[in-house]
């Protein structure tokens, strides 16, 4: 007989994607279905809020020298310096409490993070790459945001085209050529992966 706090144990649902790809609009589509049973794990970071974002809830935001302190101290599952001095990374006591609540964790990390929490959760975790219709498209779209300089969007456009590379290292790629079929097509992906696990 298998101990009650294994039986309670959480799974993790990593998601992955470049900039601009529609990844956190698919992940918020997931998050009302209560069956799935879903929480955010909140990554933390050195970039700036952005809009009505709020320190505990979207991010947890820290300067470049806290976030050091936490690398020197091992309190990171996984971290990025994503350009200079821009960091994001998942805080293992966090992740632990959560996912010992029974929760299944989301992350919304970058594609080097999402290979990593892979490697670290291995069976435990379902690895989606959100993909773009198009390097054009992207464009576009990280254009229409309105949120980011033409420099920084043309940053974010190199390092997409680095980042597609990895979407054979993930479980599954949903492409995001159509948002509502993307958002069906992920639904399905994790409600199937913890119906798998849930009957083992």
């Amino acid at each position: 007989m298998k101990k009650p706090s294994k039986k309670r144990q959480g799974f993790a649902i990593i998601v992955s994607a470049p900039s601009g790809s529609g990844k956190s609009t698919i992940i918020s589509s997931l998050m009302p279905h209560e069956e799935l049973r879903l929480a955010f794990s909140i990554s933390a970071t050195t970039r700036a809020p952005r809009g009505e974002e709020q320190h505990g809830v979207e991010y947890l935001f820290m300067t470049p020298e806290e976030f050091r302190q936490h690398i020197e101290n091992d309190d990171f599952i996984e971290y990025e310096e994503v350009y200079e001095n821009r960091f994001y990374g998942t805080l293992k006591a966090q992740v632990e409490k959560q996912l010992a609540a029974g929760q299944n964790l989301v992350f919304d990390v970058d594609v080097h993070g999402g290979v990593n929490l892979k490697k670290y959760f291995g069976d435990r975790a379902l690895g989606i790459f959100i993909q773009p219709p198009s390097i054009e498209e992207l464009r576009r779209r990280l254009e229409g945001r309105g949120t980011d300089s033409p420099e920084v969007i043309d940053q974010r456009i190199q390092r997409a085209a680095y980042e597609l590379s990895f979407a054979e290292r993930f479980d599954c790629i949903v492409v995001n050529d159509d948002l509502e079929t993307a958002k069906a097509d992920a639904y399905e992906v994790v409600s199937k992966f913890l119906k798998e696990k849930k009957e083992k």
